[in-house]
């Protein structure tokens, strides 16, 4: 006779299992899942909307695409391959996404979130994905006419430029300065091309890495991290930054820059991550809300799914 498994799978500890594995595989290493190079520098997408993924999932699909070595960012689960008549190969592993379920007044609901008092209480749920590399037979869309193409530069140019953030060029450091409310760069001929990014695009990331710092501030998004992480608040904040210029820059298409500094930081996000199931969580929503702030202030068109 065999016994039912009572054994509830956490979905949070899955998808943070899954960013851990892929920021433990290049151990001693600066470059991240999110540093990457090519068309999949760009946030993934689903195959039935034609929307980008949000927050975490995009941490989580960019973690599976690295660790499997996936070129393009087309995701969608089964059924939506099988609705393109595609079909997705025998024995392909897929990937875990995240989504939530609304309950209306269910105790079931169990570890949802709510916000006041008739509250709108969700539930996480696990959803599983596949890479257009995992599938045979699906025809790409004909476009009926040629896409006005967009220099990232430019559009870096006009995010920066709306953000009316005060920057000042000099030195040999970047940083952003919150009790003054500034940023400093260094001269754009300080910066080196890598195997991710040209020397141009590693300064555009790195500004926008600055500015996910600029926009916690007090006097915009007031993000303040103290009371959840406490003594870790300060490496948590770098993470969100770390995530925000990513997701900008997969909207820009310019490639993230791997920041030397953060090697220090790699072992504290580690074992924030490993004790704190939910911390990747927070982090990807606090990059995702600064992303689109910033996106926002310059009507950047940026397309979301879950």
């Amino acid at each position: 006779m065999t016994t039912k498994s009572t054994t509830r799978f956490d979905v949070y500890e899955a998808i943070t299992n899954q960013i851990v594995s892929a920021i433990e595989a290049g151990a001693g290493q600066v470059q991240l899942p999110w540093h990457r190079k090519g068309s999949a520098i760009c946030r993934p997408v689903n195959v039935a909307s034609k929307n980008a993924y949000r927050g975490v999932n995009t941490v989580a699909l960019w973690a599976a695409a690295d660790a499997r070595g996936y070129e393009q960012g087309i995701w969608g689960t089964y059924r939506q391959w099988q609705e393109r008549d595609a079909q997705v190969r025998k024995g392909e592993k897929s990937s875990l996404i995240i989504f939530y379920k609304e309950f209306e007044n269910d105790e079931s609901a169990g570890e949802g979130n709510s916000t006041d008092e008739n509250p709108r209480r969700f539930v996480a749920k696990a959803s599983y994905v596949f890479n257009i590399a995992q599938v045979d037979e699906y025809a790409t869309p004909e476009v009926s006419q040629p896409v006005a193409q967009i220099d990232p530069i430019d559009a870096a140019e006009r995010l920066i430029a709306a953000t009316g953030a005060d920057i000042r060029i000099g030195g040999d450091s970047a940083y952003f300065a919150p009790a003054s409310d500034y940023i400093v760069m260094p001269d754009k001929h300080r910066f080196i091309g890598t195997d991710t990014s040209t020397a141009t695009q590693g300064w555009y990331s790195t500004l926008l890495h600055e500015l996910t710092h600029w926009s916690g501030h007090k006097t915009r998004l007031n993000r303040e991290l103290n009371e959840r992480f406490g003594s870790d608040a300060y490496a948590m904040e770098e993470m969100i930054a770390e995530l925000g210029a990513a997701f900008l820059c997969g909207d820009l298409g310019i490639s993230a820059e791997p920041r030397p500094d953060h090697a220090a930081y790699i072992d504290n996000w580690l074992r924030i991550l490993k004790s704190d199931r939910k911390a990747i969580f927070t982090a990807a929503s606090a990059a995702n809300k600064a992303a689109e702030y910033l996106a926002n202030l310059s009507n950047i068109e940026r397309k979301e799914a879950a």
